[in-house]
């Protein structure tokens, strides 16, 4: 359901939230969420881009979330790198259609919906914590993410 990008950018950004507000460089989040090196440095600044992380160059110098983690939805993040895609017209091109999405068509967008609204609700805080208990598979080696 999810891309292999929108992943990745919640693994890092459960990770900024985890470490506070200590600046961290792409190579500490690489191997805290075991994503490659690379692709962590292109999703960074997807999310810079997005305003839900900042940058410092320099000693002492790394990423950071851009605001609290509470203030923070996993739509927002998710949004940043890679969009949920609704379906507002027939994509068939059908013109009898119109927005008058088919039963099929309309389920499907109809979970997307859903699973938009999840997202909506859901702030990077309430995954942070989650991630973080003892009981979180992989927790002890780095990021689990799990929308609760």
């Amino acid at each position: 359901m999810l891309s292999q990008t929108a992943e990745y950018a919640l693994r890092a950004m459960v990770t900024l939230a985890q470490t506070g507000e200590a600046a961290q460089t792409t190579h500490q989040i690489s191997a805290r969420t075991h994503v490659p090196l690379d692709y962590l440095s292109k999703v960074l600044n997807q999310l810079a881009r997005a305003g839900l992380v900042t940058a410092q160059r320099g000693r002492g110098g790394g990423f950071q979330a851009a605001r609290a983690a509470e203030k923070i939805s996993v739509l927002q993040i998710v949004s940043a790198v890679d969009p949920l895609k609704r379906i507002h017209t027939c994509p068939l091109g059908i013109a009898v259609h119109g927005s008058n999405l088919c039963p099929l068509h309309f389920k499907l967008d109809e979970a997307m919906r859903v699973t938009e609204e999840a997202f909506r609700s859901t702030t990077l805080a309430s995954i942070a914590a989650v991630s973080a208990a003892p009981n979180c598979p992989g927790a002890a080696g780095g990021t689990c993410v799990a929308v609760a």
